[in-house]
Parts: C-alpha cells; structure tokens; sequence
C-alpha cells in the first residue's frame, strides 16, 4: 500500500534561480531552468549530499558539524511572496533577494505542507519536503542594496510564509512552467505534537 497520497493540488513553477558564489552574496540568479541532481541544483554554493550545520540545528548538533544536506532547494510560493511583498509596502518581492531556488504557484498554504510530502514535476525530477524555512536577517543586506530601509521588515513580514527546504529524492530537469504534483505521506498529525514543542 502506498506511503504518500498524490494528490489533486499542484503547482506550477514561475521561477528558478541558483545563488552561484555564497561568498559573494545570498543574491539568487534567476534561470529557465535547472537540473536537480542528488546533491541539489546543479552550480548552486548550496548543493551537496552534506552541509556544514547552522544555528537552526544548534540543538543536535555542534555548529559547523558535517550532517546531510536536507536544504538542497530553497522553495516559495508566489501566494506568499506576494504577501510579503505587501506587508513590506513593496510593489514586487524579488526571490532572488532570498537566495530562492524556486517559487511554486498555486499550491495553497504552501509553507505548513507536510514533512516529506513530494513535490513531483514532469521529467521525474522529485523534492522531498523538509520542513518550513525560518525567516532570518541574512536577506536585509540584499534587500536594502535594492529597496534601501527595507530590508530589516523582511524577517517579521515572512514569519509563517518562507516556503520550505528540500532535497533531491529524483534526479531531473526542472523549467519554468512544470507543473508540479503534490504527493502528501498518508499518516494524521501525531497527536502529541503540541506537548512535544511547549517542552
């Protein structure tokens, strides 16, 4: 019996890019399109089967420790950018400022769907959902170099809509226009969920 449920949601892809030096800067660099190999989107700073962690994993593990990379691709959605966008009291939120590997269309609610759902486009290509994305400060600088004193509204303006990290599950080619299926795991919330994070 199948684990993951396709669905009737699906979104489709008006937007791809790649952040090619880190160093340089979080900037995205926009493309029509990219190949997903198992090591995320190929000439990405952030690809690879491991990454060093960060502060978001603090609590298991020490800063800097080699984990696997479950934050292959940066996923957003335009619903939410374009909130975003209005609650920042700009015309247009660029995802390139956030170092978005892709923004989805059409898929609602996108940053609270489920861990391990799949997102599945029409070459095979296939992203496993992580978890949601937590805004942060680290996008202000790119924001403020394009929309000067606007950059330090951006992390309150994206709480609860950052989109999601995800990695390769199958490897292919993802363009601008693909429709992407929704496959969601076939399981109810735990039901100690709530105790669990007020601990």
């Amino acid at each position: 019996m199948p684990a993951l449920k396709p669905t009737a949601f699906a979104g489709r892809i008006t937007w791809l890019g790649l952040v090619p030096d880190r160093a340089a800067s979080l900037r995205a660099e926009a493309r029509t399109a990219v190949m997903a190999r198992f090591s995320g989107v190929e000439g990405e700073d952030h690809a690879g089967l491991t990454r060093p962690s960060c502060s978001r994993v603090l609590a298991q593990h020490p800063r800097g420790t080699e984990i696997r990379n479950a934050r292959q691709f940066s996923i957003v959605s335009a619903e939410e950018l374009a909130e975003i966008a209005a609650r920042m009291g700009v015309a247009r939120f660029d995802p390139g400022w956030i170092g978005a590997s892709m923004v989805v269309e059409g898929i609602p609610d996108f940053s609270f769907l489920p861990p391990s759902s799949r997102l599945q486009g029409p070459s095979g290509a296939t992203l496993v959902i992580d978890m949601q994305n937590r805004p942060c400060h680290l996008p202000a600088k790119v924001i403020d170099s394009d929309a000067p004193g606007l950059g330090g509204a951006f992390k309150a303006a994206a709480n609860g809509r950052r989109g999601v990290t995800a990695w390769v599950e199958r490897e292919g080619m993802l363009a601008l226009g693909d429709r992407l299926t929704l496959h969601v795991p076939d399981q109810r919330p735990w039901s100690h969920l709530a105790e669990a994070r007020r601990g």
